[in-house]
């Protein structure tokens, strides 16, 4: 039957126990040749219906997702009752993964009307890039194609799950994903969603795989098969993707962590500052477009009034020595705090004396993931978007916006802080890349 219907090689099992390297007088066990051949079948699943999902129409893709935004309300008390069980286990967790972990039912209500959004946006497959007649009287086209199989790895957030569907059958790839497993039943059920919206579109069952087992092991195992995979997505703490890159034989698209600054101009607007800042910090503070750094013009007119709203609103200050000389009882930060992602109610702020130590200051600590400046001066905002070195500049707005649903996009596969071969929000035509088709008519090389 798997033979058949998947074309499993049914010596595969025989085939990878003598291929495992053990201690002499040992077998490989049953049990570890089972993990090996598991990952094996679901990375050639994978691979077969990527080559599949390339030929679907629009129209087959935009179904899909429909039918996904349905599920996803039909199966919301069960999505929720999964979601229950984790929330349950994770006493252990600090309370920014708590918040990315927990569903609601507007978080649900959310992902569907973003999987909505996609059916309204362009299709990248097939698209025509470029298109000119050569000289020898070829016509040369530059064609958007899919990537093909990813493998996102991610903690927490069981959201992903459908963001990653709804983009990689959107945009014609296969995807393989790996969550934690402090999200594993909520990562399930809504696999159970996916899994009933590609049988109503009759689409192949391993176009989106979720991994149900949670050995770590399988992991590296994933990591190396280059021959199925075409990129790896890691999306998590810093344990997670230095592990990534130290395993993987698959190109990696970085989704880092977000160290991201705001600086406020001696020439800002005061209540602008204000307002963005306690924004940038409290509104949501346990997600990666939440500033962790601070940086303050040492002759902003509102410094003290800046200070004393965000300890208003619960923020734990944490300064250097010029900014705790202004503003007391806040503690001194030490060098770690500036490199440090606290996805919580604390906030690490320096003093500066001028724009061009504000923009070193953020190229050395940040992550180039976000950073913002507050001013009235457009010679200024300009310098600063012109020298930070960073994935995405927000100039007098706040950097909760940096986001794919904000973008217009729909949703993300994340935001990459790298710059090959996207940077920012990964959308649907970050999740191609390209070919040339050439026509002629009989033509040589001479």
């Amino acid at each position: 039957w798997l033979t058949e219907r998947h074309g499993y090689d049914p010596t595969l099992e025989t085939k990878l126990a003598s291929s495992v390297s053990m201690p002499a007088g040992h077998a490989a066990s049953a049990k570890q040749e089972d993990d090996l051949a598991y990952v094996l079948r679901i990375c050639q699943e994978a691979k077969r219906a990527s080559a599949k999902l390339a030929c679907q129409s629009t129209r087959s893709k935009n179904e899909f997702l429909q039918h996904l935004a349905d599920e996803l309300i039909l199966q919301q008390e069960e999505i929720m009752a999964a979601n229950k069980v984790d929330i349950a286990a994770a006493a252990e967790l600090s309370p920014a993964m708590v918040d990315r972990l927990k569903l609601s039912r507007l978080r649900i209500e959310s992902l569907a009307e973003y999987v909505k959004t996609l059916i309204g946006l362009e299709d990248p497959v097939s698209k025509i890039l470029e298109g000119k007649t050569l000289k020898n009287g070829l016509r040369l086209l530059k064609k958007q194609v899919p990537l093909g199989v990813g493998l996102i790895i991610f903690e927490s957030r069981p959201g992903v799950v459908i963001d990653i569907a709804a983009l990689f059958i959107k945009s014609g790839n296969a995807a393989i994903l790996r969550g934690g497993k402090e999200a594993f039943h909520s990562n399930q059920a809504f696999g159970k969603v996916i899994r009933k919206a590609l049988l109503k579109s009759k689409f192949p069952q391993s176009s989106i795989c979720l991994i149900n087992r949670q050995q770590r092991s399988l992991v590296a195992q994933l990591l190396k098969q280059d021959s199925h995979i075409d990129f790896v997505v890691p999306r998590g703490g810093m344990s997670l993707i230095e592990a990534v890159k130290q395993e993987s034989k698959i190109p990696i698209i970085f989704h880092d962590k977000g160290l991201c600054s705001l600086y406020i101009d001696d020439e800002a607007d005061i209540e602008m500052a204000i307002s963005v800042a306690i924004n940038a910090k409290v509104q949501r503070p346990s997600v990666c477009n939440a500033i962790e750094n601070l940086l303050i013009h040492e002759n902003f007119l509102g410094y003290g009034k800046l200070l004393e709203a965000l300890v208003n609103a619960g923020v734990e200050l944490r300064g250097c020595p010029a900014t705790a000389s202004r503003f007391h009882g806040m503690k001194l930060a030490k060098e770690e705090d500036w490199h440090t992602e606290y996805l919580d109610t604390i906030l690490a702020v320096k003093t500066v004396k001028s724009l061009g130590q504000a923009i070193a200051w953020i190229n050395q600590y940040g992550s180039q993931h976000t950073d913002a400046i507050i001013t009235r001066s457009l010679e200024k905002a300009a310098v600063f978007e012109q020298q930070v070195d960073t994935a995405c500049v927000m100039i007098n707005c706040s950097p909760r916006f940096h986001d794919g649903s904000c973008f217009d996009m729909g949703c993300e596969v994340g935001v990459s802080n790298q710059k090959l071969h996207v940077r920012g929000p990964m959308g649907l035509p970050d999740l191609c890349s390209y070919k040339y088709v050439v026509y002629g008519n009989g033509e040589l090389r001479l």
